[in-house]
């Protein structure tokens, strides 16, 4: 089979997981997005926007959602999609075998768990839910339309059906996956006929691939060199944040001054020149600059070492302080390499770090989940939804995966608010004021967002990546293929 438009894209991985999985890689995300479609789909700027649902009307106390969907939906076999199958298809989110992240299953049940699905008629479904939820695009943005007979079946991800954009071709002897546009396609012709993704692990190696014209199209680049001017280069923040889990349950960091000791005690731009080579941005907040609520500023007043030697002396540690920290061996891959910095930079205060290396991610991911953290843990949060955040891992209410016996009434009380805020400037400003809050009395000791970089071969003037740092190809423009220049 001839495909003389083929156009190449590197990337870390291109392994495709369940659909419905909660998942926030980037990689993953590029290519569900690209195979599969929800009622909604992220915009450019990160909002939502009408997908396989045409609109939608939500309920006075945001508990009941109705999606009216698009005419002559269909699966890439032809099967059609009609409010029936997308109900079966969010129903399958509510299963407590879906919806796994590392170390956590069934993530979505916790916010469709008792929903009412219902089709209302071929062309509208409606969703009831136990409480309010206002939020709840944030969720059905991973709903994607599954051929519900088939997604659990042996083999369904070696050749998947789906209605995005693109259909699936075969996978190459190489490994590589093959796409072709999907003339059906609710949204429209795409400009590229055939993709190739093709996983090229290291950062360099797939940076040399698009200097040598073996890609066209490369992504989690390093956001530093020129690529030159036949390259289009789109420089992007990941929205996953860089910190530290506190052990609020027990030991030092039960008391908040120390939280918010370590947090003023860190120069985050000095950490981030040393350990990325600059290739960061500052995070001083629980979610990052591109997160609804996010207050940005300059340095956040995040950094004063007087003002944490203050607050330390104050809570009774004035001849210094070991804390015992958890470190991974990679998620992220520059851990130890940070963890040594970090003390470094402590020490200024008095504050001594005591590491402990786990080799074993899939462990550690488990031991944070079973509250068995020393005093503190390197890890991340994903989630590109404000809500998501506070709910799954600050709301002490829910003792979710990654909580750490962390507790502020104030914020819950307004995230309780917000659950039922439908207007999102209204909504966007409660999460402000909980931002603020929580630099005030921060759960975590936050560091910083990577800096990257995706590159596509041609002058693009008006392309953009989305806000979540996933390559959103039916947004691509018209490429060269790979090796046709």
């Amino acid at each position: 089979m001839e495909m003389p438009d083929l156009v190449t894209i590197a990337q870390r991985s291109v392994l495709i997981p369940d659909p419905q999985d909660c998942t926030d890689n980037a990689d993953s995300l590029a290519l569900l997005e690209a195979l599969f479609d929800a009622l909604v789909r992220r915009r450019p700027d990160g909002q939502f926007q009408p997908a396989l649902a045409a609109h939608w009307q939500v309920s006075e106390d945001a508990r009941c959602w109705r999606f009216s969907l698009r005419e002559g939906l269909t699966f890439h076999d032809g099967t059609a999609i009609d409010a029936n199958v997308m109900g079966a298809s969010i129903a399958r989110m509510q299963r407590p075998d879906v919806g796994a992240t590392l170390g956590a299953p069934a993530v979505w049940g916790q916010y469709l768990g008792g929903a009412q699905i219902t089709a209302i008629d071929a062309l509208t479904l409606e969703i009831k839910t136990q409480n309010p939820s206002a939020d709840l695009l944030d969720i059905l943005v991973s709903g994607y339309a599954l051929p519900t007979d088939r997604v659990d079946q042996p083999g369904f991800l070696d050749a998947p059906i789906g209605s995005g954009a693109y259909r699936f071709v075969r996978r190459r002897g190489d490994g590589a996956l093959i796409m072709e546009r999907n003339p059906d396609w609710w949204g429209g012709k795409v400009a590229n006929r055939y993709l190739a993704w093709v996983a090229i692990g290291d950062r360099s190696d797939r940076e040399q691939a698009l200097r040598s014209g073996r890609v066209s199209v490369a992504s989690k680049l390093s956001p530093l060199p020129d690529y030159g001017a036949a390259v289009t280069c789109q420089r992007h923040i990941d929205p996953t944040g860089i910190l530290l889990l506190l052990n609020a349950a027990r030991g030092p960091f039960t008391d908040p001054r120390v939280r918010r000791a370590v947090n003023l005690a860190v120069d985050r731009p000095a950490l981030i020149d040393q350990v990325l080579q600059g290739a960061g941005q500052p995070l001083n907040g629980f979610v990052s600059p591109v997160h609804m609520g996010a207050v940005i500023t300059d340095d956040g007043g995040q950094f004063d070492r007087n003002a944490a030697q203050q607050l330390l002396h104050a809570a009774g540690f004035a001849k210094g302080l070991t804390l015992h920290i958890d470190c991974p061996t990679r998620l992220p891959d520059e851990a130890e390499a940070l963890t040594n910095a970090l003390g470094a930079q402590l020490s200024q205060v008095g504050i001594t770090l005591q590491r402990h290396v786990i080799a074993d991610r899939t462990a550690y991911a488990e031991a944070v989940r079973d509250k068995q953290i020393h005093d503190l843990c390197i890890f991340d949060s994903s989630p590109m939804s404000t809500f998501r955040v506070l709910y799954e891992k600050i709301d002490s209410r829910q003792r979710g995966s990654w909580w750490q016996g962390y507790q502020n009434s104030v914020v819950e009380a307004r995230l309780d608010v917000a659950k039922s805020t439908l207007d999102r400037t209204a909504r966007a400003a409660l999460y402000q004021a909980s931002y603020l809050d929580l630099q005030a009395d921060p759960p975590w000791l936050t560091l910083y967002n990577h800096q990257l970089a995706t590159a596509i071969y041609g002058v693009h003037a008006g392309w953009q990546m989305r806000a979540d740092g996933v390559l959103d190809v039916s947004l691509l423009p018209k490429i060269s293929a790979s090796l046709d220049r």
